[in-house]
C-alpha cells in the first residue's frame, strides 16, 4: 500500500512553489499546522529533507527536494488528465508570469491588464526575477510563461521574439562623448564601465566587448537598474543598460542623457518564453499569442494621423 497520497504530493508542490507554509496552507485552504505535520511526516517517509528551513528567509528545496517536487508535479498533472473525460487537458485555474526584473517596469502592467481582460476566470500571479531564477522556474514549472532577453536558454524553450533592444550609454551631460547622437563599444572601451551584477548580463555584455578584440574595464557592478542610472549620473562610470527609461535624471536628482549604442552585434532580442512548446489552443497558447501582440512596440510613425496635404 502506497503511503504518500496525491494530496502529500499536492502539498508539497504548494509549498515548493509559494516559499513559506503560511502562504501554501492559504491557497490549500488547509491550517498551516495542519500542511506542516503533514509536510513532516512527508519527510519522515522519504528519509530526507525536502526543503531548507531558515529563522526570517523562504523556505528553499533541496537538491533532492527539487527532484522531488517536480516528479510530482508531473504525477499530479497526469492524475488531473485521468479525471478530465476524454481525457482532455485539465481546465487551468492560475497563470503565472515571470519577468526580467530591468523589463518589469515596461511590460508588466500592460500584459496583466490584457491577460485579465482576455481570462476574467483566471487567476494571474507575476514573479519579478534574475536571469537565472526565471530559468530555474520554467524548468521547474512555477512559471509559464516569462517575458526576458534571450540570453542563458537552451533548445527546449519555446521563444517568440518581441523586439530587438540596441543597449543605450548612460553618461552626465557633460561627459566629452554625451555630444554624439551614437556610440560603439571601441569608445566605451576607453571608459571606465558601469554595468549590472547580473551574471549572465555582465557574461553577455564582456562577449560582446571580447568578439570585437576589445578588453573593457569595469568599474562598477550595480545590484539594480537605478543603482546603475545613479552611479552613472555622478560619473562614477559609463554605464550600460539595454532597459534605461527614457527619462532625464536619476532618482538622486542627477541630470542623465542616453545614447544608442550602434554595434550590430549588441542588438539583443527581447522575448516571450515557456519551457517546451505550449498545446494548440490551450490557455498557455493563446496567452503567449496575446501578450506577444500586446508588447510589441509600435512601428515608428504607428497611431500618427496624415497631415492634410498627404
Amino acid at each position: 500500500m502506497l503511503y504518500l497520497t496525491l494530496r502529500h504530493y499536492e502539498y508539497t508542490c504548494a509549498v515548493a512553489q509559494h516559499g513559506s507554509l503560511s502562504a501554501a496552507a492559504q491557497a490549500l485552504n488547509v491550517s498551516q499546522p495542519a500542511l506542516s505535520t503533514a509536510l513532516a511526516r512527508i519527510e519522515d517517509h522519504l528519509g530526507q529533507a525536502l526543503f531548507v528551513r531558515r529563522r526570517g528567509t523562504p523556505l528553499s528545496l533541496t537538491p533532492q527536494g527539487r527532484d522531488f517536487a517536480k516528479a510530482a508535479q508531473k504525477l499530479l498533472q497526469q492524475a488531473s488528465r485521468l479525471e478530465t473525460p476524454d481525457g482532455a487537458s485539465p481546465v487551468v485555474q492560475n497563470l503565472v508570469i515571470g519577468c526580467f526584473s530591468d523589463l518589469a517596469p515596461f511590460v508588466l502592467a500592460p500584459a496583466l491588464r490584457e491577460l485579465r481582460q482576455a481570462f476574467p476566470d483566471l487567476t494571474v500571479t507575476t514573479k519579478t526575477l534574475g536571469f537565472a531564477q526565471l530559468i530555474s522556474g520554467l524548468l521547474q514549472g512555477e512559471i509559464d510563461l516569462a517575458v526576458t532577453y534571450d540570453l542563458g536558454l537552451d533548445a527546449g524553450f519555446t521563444r517568440r521574439v518581441i523586439d530587438n533592444r540596441a543597449p543605450l550609454a548612460l553618461l552626465t551631460p557633460d561627459h566629452e562623448l554625451a555630444r554624439h547622437s551614437s556610440l560603439s563599444l571601441a569608445q566605451l572601451a576607453r571608459e571606465p564601465l558601469v554595468l549590472s551584477q547580473e551574471g549572465l548580463s555582465v557574461q553577455h555584455m564582456l562577449a560582446l566587448f571580447k568578439s570585437l578584440g576589445l578588453t573593457p574595464r569595469i568599474s562598477h557592478r550595480a545590484a539594480s537598474l537605478e543603482v546603475l542610472r545613479s552611479l552613472a549620473a555622478n560619473g562614477e562610470g559609463v554605464g550600460i543598460s539595454y532597459s534605461a527609461p527614457p527619462i532625464t535624471q536619476s532618482y538622486d536628482g542627477k541630470a542623465i542623457v542616453n545614447i544608442p549604442i550602434r554595434d550590430s552585434c549588441a542588438l539583443e532580442p527581447v522575448i516571450i518564453t515557456s519551457h517546451g512548446a505550449p498545446k494548440p489552443d490551450s490557455v498557455l497558447a493563446r496567452a503567449l499569442d496575446i501578450l506577444s501582440k500586446t508588447l510589441r512596440p509600435e512601428p515608428p510613425g504607428a497611431g500618427l494621423r496624415p497631415s492634410a496635404d498627404e
